[in-house]
């Protein structure tokens, strides 16, 4: 690790933190589902889930290159943006977790990082290509993480369709075990390369980095940062996911995590920073819809999608706030 500056050390200690908030936040999209079936214990989950996200945070680094340079110009910025865009992050998954509603906390960094940077520099700082990318993902994943559950689950009803009910029961119970760490793992794939972005970004910036690759030191730190928040579970959310928005079984389980980890493994690789929260939650939704749209609770999922809606303009206004407090 590098000899950091004062405001560079607080904006990587403001990285890790987002990166725990992250973690406690989003761990219910890794565990909800097999929480809510009872095929494993809140404890035991979110011990499985908080190791495999520190596995696949080493996956790849394409999120984390995009995020580092693909949003903002890293030259046209400084250490105060950065942390600005961070604690405005932060205070957003603190607020949405009070609620207990699934917001993204992948767009609340971007939102974050885009209103700093905006105040700081105009729009010429703001990449388009970039921001265009980033509203892509927030379209793409909740319709690709629907699909692939209700997909999932109509083969699986075809397949499973003359299948004695307990027999089907014992065999999902276990095969969930198995969706679950996958889940896990895309997961730590996908969201752990925001943090990582982030700092890679801030060393740019600052002429500690002259290519947008990213340190060892980083990885390590923000998968164990994400792990870490993953353990402490955000049991709210959890509920919410896991037992607000539809009625699970093993079954349901199984179609929802193994969708939307596939989604997310697959954008993990092309660099596109999709939602985690987005995709997993849609995913349900769609798996939900098997049995008719009134299996899916509408009212709960109205909020949800106000989450999404307000998650940007949100976090940007944080931001926004907190860099002409820092500044």
């Amino acid at each position: 690790m590098p000899d950091l500056g004062g405001m560079l050390l607080v904006v990587v200690i403001l990285a890790l933190l987002f990166d725990f908030s992250n973690g406690w936040h989003d761990s219910a999209n890794a565990i909800a589902t097999v929480v809510s079936t009872r095929v494993l214990s809140p404890l035991a989950a979110v011990c499985l889930a908080g190791v495999l996200n520190v596995a696949g945070a080493f996956m790849s680094t394409a999120v984390a290159k995009m995020v580092g340079k693909g949003i903002v110009e890293p030259s046209a910025i400084n250490e105060i943006v950065v942390a600005s865009a961070l604690a405005g992050a932060i205070l957003w998954n603190l607020f949405t977790l009070s609620l207990g509603l699934p917001s993204s906390s992948s767009h609340a960094l971007i939102g974050g990082l885009l209103g700093a940077a905006y105040v700081h520099g105009g729009v010429t700082v703001l990449k388009l290509e970039g921001f265009i990318k980033v509203l892509k993902a927030m379209v793409v994943s909740p319709l690709f993480g629907f699909l692939m559950g209700f997909l999932l689950m109509v083969l699986l009803s075809w397949l499973f369709f003359r299948a004695n009910r307990g027999v089907a029961m014992k065999l999902f119970k276990r095969l969930q075990l198995l969706s679950a760490s996958f889940m896990a793992f895309s997961h730590g794939a996908n969201d752990a390369q925001k943090a990582m972005g982030i700092i890679t970004l801030a060393l740019l910036s600052s002429g500690q980095l002259e290519t947008a690759e990213v340190p060892t030191w980083v990885i390590i730190s923000c998968a164990l940062a994400m792990g870490l928040g993953t353990v402490m579970g955000g049991w709210k959310i959890i509920r919410t996911l896991g037992m607000n928005i539809a009625k699970l079984e093993p079954i349901h389980g199984f179609a929802a995590e193994t969708g939307a980890a596939m989604v997310l493994m697959t954008t993990a690789q092309i660099g596109l920073p999709v939602s985690t929260t987005h995709t997993i939650t849609s995913s349900i939704m769609g798996v939900g819809a098997i049995n008719g749209l009134s299996a899916v609770r509408w009212g709960v999922t109205a909020k949800i999608i106000y989450a999404w809606i307000f998650t940007l303009p949100g976090s940007a206004g944080l931001a926004i706030g907190i860099y002409y407090l820092f500044s």
